[in-house]
């Protein structure tokens, strides 16, 4: 599996862009099994944490490939993009599934029926065999396939008949590119919530298919998937505005794990101290898997690292819970008045940054979140389907100064 290193990153990227991408949109959604991954990137653990980020990716897609070529990897890309700007400008989905999930582990004392189900389901004895392998997969290695993932969530809700939230909450737990936004929208997608009425119906040929034969559930899942339905309404939120810092601060730069590029952050000057924190474990009220632990601990420590030596400054990783008072005596300590990370979208690391800021507030700290500029371009295009977004994707991708291989080959004759 992945190790939580931006040079790891960076090397697997190259390595899957240096083949003809044609192969990718063919193979993409065969599950071969853990020790079969070559038909896909397994870039996402890195562009989840920011090791490697999406205008990378692209940047050096297209420094190989044309749009035609690389289309089907271009559109996963901003599926992810998709769905942050989505939950960005609905922040309340996200707070309705964390009170549900919270409510739900609750209930599990008090619903016999939904214990007795749910417990088989995470201890992988369903007696549904891809289902069980999958639960192991999962826990062993912080990982599943994309399409099993639709499958996997498809027989908890339909089949297991489980709340979707309880699904939702396993795989943020688990999975080492667990990503609030992706996670929890791909799940309400399955079940109907995200697209109204529009559900997602796993069949046991389906899966006999593209698991190679390894499975075939045959006459063991549900034969209809009928949407769930919500009374909860949503609004549309604007974007918060963008920050940046002033030219003469003095300032103290945080690190989490939304984002692991530090040293190329829109930065004008170098910071005085690096401190990295990790907030894995509030993720959920369970315990974490150890593999989306040590990732995601790993790429902080990574990106820790390379901070340190890149603006030649002292750093410090703290284990707390608190962050509020770790700040505050951190700001002191330093003498800084300013506390700057880059900016965390909808999910545990914003929660947290946002009690943090009125803790600072108190002791006249500054918290500032510099946003990145692809998201900015990009997360104004998400406020309903994707495919809004990607009727967008060639003006999108000139705003962001990508060019595809194709469009170099152009302007270079031009210019000769």
């Amino acid at each position: 599996m992945p190790e939580p290193r931006r040079s790891d990153g960076l090397s697997r990227l190259a390595a899957f862009i240096a083949q003809p991408l044609t192969h990718y949109s063919k193979a993409r959604n065969f599950d071969f099994g853990p020790t079969r991954r070559g038909n896909v990137s397994l870039l996402s653990p890195y562009v989840r944490h920011r090791l490697v980020l999406e205008q990378e990716v692209l940047d050096a897609t297209f420094q190989r490939h044309s749009l035609a070529s690389a289309n089907k990897f271009v559109q996963e890309i901003f599926w992810r993009t998709y769905f942050k700007g989505w939950l960005e400008q609905r922040p309340d989905v996200w707070l309705d599934y964390r009170a549900s999930v919270a409510q739900l582990i609750k209930s599990l004392d008090s619903d016999p029926d939904l214990l007795k189900r749910y417990s088989a389901a995470v201890s992988g004895k369903t007696g549904i065999d891809c289902f069980d392998a999958w639960i192991s997969e999962l826990e062993q290695t912080g990982y599943l396939h994309n399409h099993a993932r639709m499958w996997f969530a498809s027989i908890w809700i339909f089949t297991l008949r489980l709340p979707w939230q309880l699904g939702a909450d396993l795989f943020l737990r688990h999975l080492i590119d667990g990503d609030p936004a992706s996670n929890t929208l791909s799940w309400r997608w399955v079940a109907g919530l995200h697209t109204k009425g529009k559900t997602y119906l796993a069949l046991s040929a389906n899966i006999a298919r593209y698991t190679d034969n390894r499975f075939n559930p045959e006459g063991k899942l549900a034969t209809s998937a009928p949407a769930l339905t919500e009374s909860s309404v949503f609004p549309l939120r604007d974007l918060p505005l963008a920050q940046t810092l002033p030219n003469d601060d003095d300032y103290g730069l945080l690190i989490t794990e939304e984002d692991g590029c530090p040293e190329t952050l829109a930065l004008r000057t170098k910071p005085k101290r690096v401190l990295a924190a990790v907030a894995t474990q509030q993720r959920s009220p369970l315990p974490v898997g150890e593999p989306a632990r040590e990732f995601a601990a790993g790429a902080v420590a990574d990106a820790l690292r390379r901070a340190t030596q890149h603006f030649a400054v002292d750093g410090q990783l703290a284990e707390t819970e608190n962050w509020g008072n770790l700040l505050a005596e951190w700001a002191a300590q330093n003498n800084v008045s300013t506390v700057v990370t880059a900016y965390a979208p909808v999910g545990p690391v914003a929660e947290i940054l946002a009690t943090t800021k009125t803790h600072l507030q108190k002791h006249g700290v500054r918290l500032l979140q510099l946003r990145r500029p692809y998201d900015s371009v990009t997360w104004p295009h998400a406020r309903r389907g994707y495919f809004k977004l990607k009727d967008k994707i060639p003006s999108l991708l000139e705003t962001l100064g990508i060019e595809s291989e194709d469009e170099f080959q152009d302007s270079r004759s031009e210019a000769v």
